[in-house]
């Protein structure tokens, strides 16, 4: 299983309170026509943290059946409690994810040792299981170091690394103490091509929701050394970039794909639809882009 490329963070769509599954497997459908390199559903722009257990397997089900096995589906399952995530794992695992996403333990924020008893206790209840750590310190208040990674690269489980600080500085100084044993997979959309330059491999993007062909071209781009055209195109999806975190992930990208007729615009509490401002905004940049008629 290789994870690399432009992988997508799959946005959850819901109508009248439940998953709308038609939705959801047409969204699969477009990303994989347009390239996407990964799937990776139930995670921060999923809404998981609102999403009922069922909910979670049910659309990591979806998911599964769509892919077909023609790229590889990236589960979350992470929690704050490493029994609940332990348990999440089983789930997607039983029905067919390939990996599971587990971010490091949130609000009750954990020391480092804590961080890698944490993932130990994972692999010791999924052996042979593959997970993806998910760094992403401005939503859990932790930050697992490079240092802490080093010796999480000990177990075999451990395959990747969403690495979502948007510090060049943490990318080279993973790729110090990990090498190229870790896959270094960005979890920010404004620095894909610097991130790659660092080791990077690719991207967990929310952006590949509306832009899934132009996101596969900037890592493509990236990944063969072809420097003026991976800038050509950071450079064009930055105001893009810029409109999808405008507010709180994921309001702007299930605005975006309600505007290109994907999604109904239902999102949970307590996030609440996008501003009318940023609607306008997001609208003129998907037409600028070609997404929108």
């Amino acid at each position: 299983m290789k994870l690399q490329g432009s992988m997508t963070a799959l946005a959850t769509p819901f109508r009248g309170g439940a998953l709308d599954e038609d939705a959801y497997r047409a969204l699969v459908r477009q990303q994989l026509a347009g390239g996407t390199a990964g799937l990776v559903p139930c995670g921060t722009t999923g809404e998981a943290v609102t999403m009922t257990a069922a909910e979670k397997v049910r659309a990591v089900r979806v998911v599964v059946e769509e892919a077909k096995g023609r790229v590889p589906v990236v589960a979350g399952a992470g929690s704050n409690s490493t029994a609940d995530t332990i348990e999440a794992m089983g789930r997607v695992r039983e029905v067919g994810a390939d990996a599971a996403l587990v971010v490091t333990p949130y609000y009750n924020k954990p020391n480092q040792a804590g961080l890698i008893e944490h993932y130990r206790a994972c692999v010791r209840a999924h052996p042979g299981f593959p997970i993806v750590v998910y760094n992403v310190p401005g939503r859990t208040g932790g930050d697992i170091l490079p240092e802490t990674m080093q010796r999480l690269c000990e177990l075999e489980e451990i395959v990747a690394i969403k690495e979502a600080t948007a510090s060049m500085v943490r990318a080279v100084d993973l790729r110090e103490k990990c090498g190229p044993r870790l896959t270094m997979l960005s979890g920010d959309d404004f620095t894909v091509v610097p991130f790659i330059a660092c080791g990077g491999e690719g991207v967990i993007s929310v952006s590949s929701n509306v832009a899934p062909r132009l996101m596969a071209d900037l890592v493509e781009a990236a990944r063969r050394g072809e420097r003026e055209r991976a800038l050509e195109l950071q450079v064009r999806l930055n105001p893009l970039h810029r409109l999808l975190f405008a507010e709180p992930n994921p309001i702007p990208v299930k605005w975006a794909l309600h505007l290109m007729g994907m999604f109904g615009p239902e999102i949970r509490l307590p996030l609440v639809p996008l501003g009318e401002p940023h609607r306008i905004a997001l609208a003129t940049e998907l037409r600028r882009l070609g997404l929108l008629s």
